[in-house]
This record gives structure tokens, C-alpha cells and sequence, in this order.
């Protein structure tokens, strides 16, 4: 009789084990799949004027919260660091992609989307002249990058729906040129975002230490962060700053978010 106790108690406890474990692998899968963290989002999704405005009125939250941007990438010797990093601290950031970059290193940018991160459109050349020449060329350098993007992620209809202009809508240059642009985007169902906070990784050359101070005085007396680094190193490299800056944003308060959290769920 003991020996069928102890065997039926061996069991139960087996099974408990076993249920328990099922249980954290489907919690785990959920919380870090790709497919639960990124919507699928095509030229067909149509996003509402609600949209735009909370994106284009993100740095007016009153919220603790950083969404890290990244600009001009993919590159080879800053990218997969970041990507390291933000993996390490789970922490979703947002990339704004350059098109001709993305079609030299689309494994990267399908790594970046499979690990949860947003994949937005920074324009195909990074060339004001370029993308400024006409409307025309300005729809076609987004769409270029879009259709490089949906290449290196496998999506042929891929739209990220979120633009970031090169040096940013708020800079004096080419002001007019961008103010029309801002209305092609919007018909394109398209928002766009500057940012409220940086690190000035591509003003002149900083060390780890200068990248972080930098960082610590822009987001001064600051709620919603929209955080731009750079995931290049044509100046200064963001990655040797990044993990400091993340651990630097949590002790403040804040917590972390990338722009999947505005679009609608199936």
C-alpha cells in the first residue's frame, strides 16, 4: 500500500510539474513571439485621423514613457548591437529605415521585425534633393522603401504607415517642400513624427559618457519621450550608450513602447 501511495503521489506531483511548465512556455511564447507583437499592416489598412494625431501628438503625453527610435539604418557594424541590447533589456524600440540600406542588409531589418521591434519608413535615399525634386519623387522614395521593407520581411504589400523625415519635419530646410509633403502623407495614410529627446549621437563626436549626459539633459522635466539615436556610426556610436541610457530611463520612471501600440488589433 505505501509503495502505490508513493507511486500515485509521484505521479500527481509529475503531472503538476508538467502543467505548470506547458503553462510557462505558452506565457513565454505569448509575451515574446513576433507574431503577437507586430499587427500586419499593408497598404489596405486604413488608419483613421484619431491615428495621425496621437502619433503626430505622441511628446504631449503626460505618461512616463520612452519609445527609442533609431534612424538611418540598417548598418552592419551598429545594428545587430543595438538589436543585442535591446533583446537583453526586452525593450521594443522603433527603426526608421532607409530604403537603399534595407535592400544591403535585409536580414537584419527581418531580425529587427522578428524580434518585435517597428520597422518605419525614413525615405530610400536619404537625399533632400532626391526627395524633395517633386511630390513624385517624394511618393516614390516611400514607396521604394516600403516595397524594400516588405522584400526583407517576406510581406509584399508591407506599410509601416509611419514616416520620419530626414532631419526632421521641425528643421528649416526645405520647409515648404515639407509642409506639401506632410499633406501627400496623410492621403498616403501616413503619420509622421520628429522627436523631444536625443543624445545629439550625430552633432559631433561623443564618447559613452558624453552620449549618456547628453541624453540625461534633453529628457529634463520631460513625461513622453520620443528618443531619437542612430543605429550608424558616421559619428558617434549609440550603442556603447544605449544599455546606460535604457538603465538610465528605467530609474527615472519610465517605461518603454514602440508605435505597434497605436495601430488597431484585428
Amino acid at each position: 500500500m505505501k509503495i502505490f501511495l508513493l507511486t500515485k503521489r509521484t505521479l500527481i506531483i509529475s503531472c503538476i510539474i508538467t502543467l505548470i511548465t506547458a503553462l510557462i512556455l505558452i506565457l513565454l511564447f505569448t509575451f515574446n513571439s513576433p507574431v503577437q507583437l507586430a499587427v500586419e499592416i499593408t497598404h489596405n489598412s486604413v488608419f483613421n485621423e484619431e491615428f495621425i494625431n496621437k502619433i503626430t501628438n505622441l511628446t504631449k503625453g503626460e505618461e512616463k514613457i520612452a519609445y527609442l527610435t533609431f534612424d538611418d539604418g540598417p548598418t552592419t557594424s551598429v545594428t545587430p548591437k543595438v538589436l543585442d541590447i535591446l533583446k537583453e533589456q526586452n525593450v521594443k524600440a522603433t527603426f526608421f529605415v532607409i530604403g537603399k540600406s534595407v535592400e544591403a542588409h535585409p536580414e537584419i531589418v527581418k531580425r529587427a521585425y522578428e524580434e518585435g521591434h517597428y520597422i518605419a519608413n525614413h525615405g530610400y535615399s536619404h537625399n533632400n534633393s532626391k526627395l524633395y525634386k517633386s511630390l513624385d519623387s517624394f511618393k516614390n522614395e516611400i514607396e521604394k522603401t516600403d516595397s524594400a521593407i516588405g522584400k526583407a520581411l517576406g510581406k509584399d504589400d508591407y506599410c509601416s504607415h509611419i514616416f520620419r523625415f530626414p532631419n526632421g519635419f521641425m528643421s528649416s530646410n526645405y520647409k515648404s517642400k515639407k509642409k506639401e509633403a506632410a499633406k501627400l502623407l496623410s492621403q498616403m495614410n501616413y503619420a509622421y513624427i520628429d522627436w523631444n529627446c536625443l543624445n545629439n549621437d550625430s552633432i559631433k563626436k561623443y564618447s559613452s559618457s558624453q552620449l549618456l549626459s547628453n541624453l540625461k539633459k534633453s529628457c529634463k522635466n520631460k513625461n513622453t519621450l520620443v528618443v531619437l539615436m542612430h543605429d550608424t556610426k558616421d559619428v558617434s556610436n549609440s550603442s556603447l550608450a544605449l544599455e546606460d541610457s535604457i538603465s538610465y530611463l528605467k530609474s527615472q520612471g519610465y517605461t518603454f513602447r514602440n508605435f505597434y501600440s497605436f495601430l488597431p488589433e484585428k
